[in-house]
Order: C-alpha cells, then structure tokens, then sequence
C-alpha cells in the first residue's frame, strides 16, 4: 500500500555555519509517525565553501530523493517549490566611530531635507501669515506656532514608522517593513527564476 506524505517547503531559512541540511531543515511534513522521523532526518545536501551565501533547494530534487531512498511513499507538495538557503557570515563587532559617523551624516541630511522643503513650500511666510490672521499683529517668528510645529513634525514621524528604539506603538507593519518585505519577496522571485535559468 502506498503511503501518501505531505511536503511543505519553507520559503527561506538562514543557517549560520555551512554544515548538512536536513529534510527538517526546509521542509515540513506531514506523515505517519514512523515515515515522518525517519524522514525528517533525511540529509539532503551539504553546503560547502563554492555555494557562496545563497543555495536554492528544489522540491523535485527532494521528491526523486526520497522515493528513491523510500518504496512506497507518494508525495504530495504543497505551497512554495523551492527553499532559499542563505548563509550567514559571523558580523563583525560594529565600530561606534563608523556607526556614529553614519549617525551624523543621517541626522544632517535629514535636517537639510526639512529645511530646504520648509524653504521651498514657504513654510515660514505661512506661519506668519497664520499668526496675522489670528492675532491680528505681524510677527517675524511666530514661535507659539513653529514650536508645537517641529513636535508635531518628529512625534508625527516616530508615529509614522511606529517604532521608538525596540518598542513598537501597535501590531500594524510600518511603511519600511513593508518596502522590507517587498524587496525581500522581488529578490526571493528573482533568485527562484535565476536558479531555475542556470539549472
């Protein structure tokens, strides 16, 4: 009789250290018990030095695999039909003079940004002419508006990208996660399509 095995691939895993990759490892199973452990500690491949930081593992690959190894099973594949393995290199210690650096040429070049969209959408004159419409007095620097102004601009943008350091405000992704993420499925498409190409 023939058992029917159920095969998920994970989408992307990330191993630390080039070693074998087990089926466990990119794949999940659903199985009778005894099919299923002896499965799941099926080696599938071993990364080595010429695979570089990324290998991409095909489920048909895996499929002939084991019904070779195993008479009698059939598999059925479900979800994606390859796992992206990428290979993490040991980080370095992070410099505090490059990080602080980094730091600084952000903090200006976003203070430039501001100011110069403030100058360019007359920002200022706007305030004034606001400060006159309700005081009826003309004021060079309106501080009582351009004060509350500059908090509302950063708590806005903290708001915004809803994170303060490790703290989130709420579950919803912000728009950087998202762009993130985006970017991450392009170039998990990208690899799938340049793999399939080469082989």
């Amino acid at each position: 009789m023939t058992e029917i095995i159920y095969l998920r691939m994970k989408k992307r895993i990330e191993l630390s250290t080039r070693r074998q990759v087990y089926l466990k490892d990119i794949a999940y199973i659903s199985a009778a018990p005894d099919y299923k452990k002896k499965l799941m500690e099926t080696s599938i491949y071993r990364i080595t030095k010429k695979d570089k930081n990324i290998v991409i593992i095909d489920s048909f690959l895996i499929i002939d695999h084991l019904t070779a190894l195993n008479q009698g099973i059939d598999i059925q594949l479900l979800g994606p039909e390859q796992t992206i393995i990428q290979i993490m290199e040991k980080k370095k210690p992070v410099n505090v003079w490059i990080a602080a650096f980094v730091w600084l040429l952000l903090f200006i070049g976003t203070a430039m940004t501001i100011m110069n969209f403030h100058y360019d959408v007359s920002m200022q004159e706007v305030q004034q002419k606001l400060h006159f419409i309700l005081t009826g007095q003309e004021n060079e620097f309106p501080l009582w508006i351009q004060i509350p102004y500059s908090f509302g601009l950063g708590i806005g943008t903290l708001l915004f990208f809803n994170h303060w350091f490790n703290r989130r405000f709420n579950e919803e992704p912000s728009p950087l996660e998202v762009e993130i993420y985006n970017y991450q499925q392009d170039l998990n498409n990208y690899l799938n399509q340049h793999e399939n190409k080469l082989k």
